[in-house]
């Protein structure tokens, strides 16, 4: 369509261009492809609020929020199912035979991710990412018998210090300290969708079972320790099945799949996030 003007010192404005505008307007997201997207939409696949961007990196670059979650999932599957014990697993005497998703399957594909979440502006799904790597390199230190952590506590009865009361009250500390932080994220989650928050709350209360079993260790209480140990991993497990559900809903989204899976949407509780900071903190003024 031939291109009409506003007036005699407006540039000319395609069709598209006007409705580039309307939709602007609306606060939707236009892609490469000429396909609007709702701050619903966008938030069901990036996982974060829509906000202005300068540049069109969510245009041109892939969507890296899906691979992250692959890396989280898988890893925290094998976790989940090792500590309960699955197959005979033992995971007492250490998950040498799977240190692979502690330092490669987990944090290199949580990494790629969290970069190009930063590279895309995507702030929360980067801190998310993160936050999960930089955990699964953590505690796959604790994994490696090589390092040989406990030396400093090893006694006649103990010559590895992996069972004495100090080194476990020590890691029982470090997994407090780590459900405030997951319980931290899972408040701003409460923005996004029910599954994101659900993800984050009970991965925060696993911790904390996972640091009652380091406790109960410490003080020699193994049957109790086996049993939190056990129940830190079906909760991790159903994280897991969580978050592969919203691998899937990302990836069918961005196949262009038609699914409407639910995903209890909670951005529409909240004020608009598609706005600039000062344009929404006159609006909270008024």
């Amino acid at each position: 369509m031939a291109s009409t003007a506003t007036g005699n010192d407006s540039p000319p404005i395609s069709s598209h261009g006007i409705r580039a505008v309307h939709d602007e307007e609306k606060g939707l997201h236009r892609t490469t492809t000429g396909v609007t997207m709702s701050p619903e939409l966008f938030e069901k696949l990036y996982l974060t609020p829509k906000v202005p961007h300068v540049g069109d990196y969510n245009k041109r670059f892939a969507n890296p929020t899906a691979l992250g979650f692959v890396g989280f999932v898988i890893s925290t599957f094998t976790f989940s199912m090792v500590l309960m014990g699955w197959g005979g697993a033992q995971p007492a005497k250490g998950m040498s035979p799977v240190v692979g998703i502690f330092f490669f399957v987990g944090p290199v594909l949580l990494l790629f991710a969290m970069v190009f979440e930063w590279v895309m502006g995507n702030f929360f799904p980067m801190m998310v990412m993160g936050l999960f790597a930089v955990f699964w390199l953590s505690f796959g230190v604790l994994q490696l018998p090589t390092l040989q952590l406990g030396a400093p506590y090893a006694s006649s009865t103990d010559p590895s210090g992996l069972a004495s009361s100090e080194f476990n009250t020590v890691v029982a500390l470090y997994l407090i300290v780590w459900g405030f932080a997951l319980f931290t994220f899972f408040i701003f989650t409460c923005k996004i969708n029910s599954v994101f928050a659900a993800i984050f709350l009970l991965v925060s209360v696993g911790a904390w079972v996972l640091s009652g079993a380091y406790w109960k260790v410490a003080r020699g209480e193994y049957d109790a320790a086996e049993k939190l140990m056990k129940g830190g991993g079906a909760l991790l497990f159903v994280v897991a099945l969580l978050g592969w559900y919203m691998c899937f809903i990302i990836m069918a989204g961005e196949m262009r799949i038609t699914l409407n899976l639910p995903v209890g949407d909670l951005s529409h509780l909240w004020p608009r996030t598609d706005v600039e900071l000062e344009v929404a903190e006159q609006k909270r003024h008024e």
